[in-house]
């Protein structure tokens, strides 16, 4: 009977053993971090099927009887959580490919903290208002409260971080590298003026350029629409901007077809100025003009609507993008559109550079723009974007955006996080990295079909 007694224990011993290597076993397993399937079909994409004709960040909207997949769950009674990923998924840098050039993502240094600022800055984005006031009187009103209330729909494995950061400017610089994006465009205000929610930021430029170098990284600019943004005071900021900034290593010039080496400049909202104003900057007669002078450069305006493209020629424009990362909103930042647009910029011998982007959601700041929400499906809405984008052969790429958070256009890794009211959005079941990763390797495919095509179409090819 002891003898049973004993043989049993270890039988019994055994099982529970085996068990417990079981489950052990189970709680190790991580998603394939290499499994991404070929991009759904451009059919399988959300439409919009009512246009708009507002100014750009103008949504027509419609109050939604539901709630979107990839709305914030609110008034959830779970306790605060933040998921931090291992350190251990870091890829070694020196056996990424190459950087990128003719891969641009456009870069918002505008994020604050009390630690280097002495306040949160656009993590505690105001709540918008809709312009009718029946509609936004159904919707929350005030200002996200950080670090847990933040006005995005996801939240940043870096936190609520400021832009003034050095360790995370590094990071950034770290994480657009490993991604193959060889040129970050700025977000530019000129000295002494900021976007309504936040401080001036030009004094950061010098730190992004250092940093920018280190990591073999370019950096262009994105010039907003600043108060009363005109010719002349255009001119004297391009001026300022390749004065103070145009001899650092890390400055972008893009090599034209003549073979000349210019520098880019994005042009936000460029339709709000009128095409006669422009003409004076941008045309070699112009009253104003920049061209043939040290100054010179590829200036590239944003088209929203189909008529914007003759707007574009007769201001003098070098090119077009089209920013949004919402099939469907714009003629501009619709797919099915592009292979048109490119038609154009080659007969009219343009730069066309469509913009892509990995989703779009700003139901955290525009609570009533539910409609314009688009789902990320896993990473399959940015390789349907960049399938989009490859068909067209550009000569340049643009990503909306690595970190414009409140729009959920971040490509920078984002974590799970809950706390007591919300839960944020995250890219599992995939890493933190997912959009790294998925930019990577399309960059590295865009690289090697732009090689075969360049010398057809006369592009430069380094």
């Amino acid at each position: 009977m002891a003898k049973f007694r004993r043989r049993t224990c270890i039988i019994l011993s055994l099982f529970i053993l085996f068990i417990f290597s079981v489950m052990m076993g189970l709680k190790m397993l991580r998603p394939n971090k290499a499994a991404f399937g070929d991009p759904f079909g451009l059919d399988l994409l959300p439409e919009v099927h009512q246009r708009t004709h507002h100014l750009v960040k103008n949504f027509d909207s419609q109050k939604s009887d539901k709630i979107n997949s990839e709305t914030n769950i609110k008034n959830l009674k779970s306790v605060e959580m933040t998921v931090k990923p291992s350190k251990a998924s870091e890829p070694n840098l020196e056996e990424l490919p190459p950087l990128n050039y003719y891969f641009h993502a456009f870069y918002y240094s505008w994020y604050g903290n009390p630690q280097f600022d002495g306040k949160y800055i656009h993590w505690n984005h105001p709540i918008l208002k809709h312009w009718d006031p029946r509609i936004t009187k159904d919707y929350p009103q005030g200002k996200h409260s950080p670090p847990d209330d933040i006005g995005s729909s996801f939240y940043p494995e870096l936190g609520s971080y400021s832009s003034r950061d050095p360790s995370v400017i590094e990071t950034h610089m770290k994480q657009m590298h490993s991604a193959s994006i060889g040129v970050l465009a700025l977000s530019w205000y000129p000295p002494d003026t900021n976007d309504e929610n936040g401080v001036p930021t030009d004094d950061l430029v010098p730190t992004i350029l250092d940093k920018a170098h280190k990591y073999n990284l370019k950096v262009t600019f994105h010039i907003e629409p600043y108060n009363n943004r005109d010719d002349q005071n255009m001119y004297t900021n391009v001026k300022y901007i390749i004065d103070k900034y145009g001899s650092h290593p890390a400055f972008y010039r893009y090599k034209t077809k003549t073979g000349n080496a210019l520098p880019m400049f994005y042009v936000y909202d460029s339709y709000i100025t009128k095409p006669e104003q422009w003409a004076n900057l941008l045309t070699v007669s112009g009253s104003q003009s920049i061209r043939n002078s040290p100054y010179d450069g590829l200036f590239i305006a944003l088209l929203v609507e189909d008529k914007h493209k003759y707007d574009i020629l007769q201001s003098g424009f070098d090119g077009i993008y089209t920013y949004f990362a919402t099939n469907g909103f714009t003629y501009g930042s619709s797919y099915e559109n592009w292979a048109k647009l490119k038609l154009f910029c080659d007969h009219f011998k343009l730069i066309f550079i469509p913009s892509v982007g990995p989703g779009y959601i700003d139901t955290s700041i525009r609570p009533w723009n539910n409609q314009n929400t688009r789902n990320r499906i896993n990473g399959k809405y940015y390789e349907t974007a960049l399938s989009a984008a490859l068909q067209v052969h550009p000569s340049v790429i643009s990503i909306t955006s690595f970190n414009e958070w409140h729009e959920g256009t971040q490509i920078e890794k984002a974590v799970p996080k809950r706390t007591s009211n919300t839960v944020y959005l995250d890219y599992r079941p995939h890493k933190p990295s997912l959009y790294l990763e998925l930019t990577r390797k399309w960059s590295e495919k865009y690289s090697k079909e732009r090689a075969t095509y360049a010398l057809d179409h006369q592009l430069p090819v380094s």
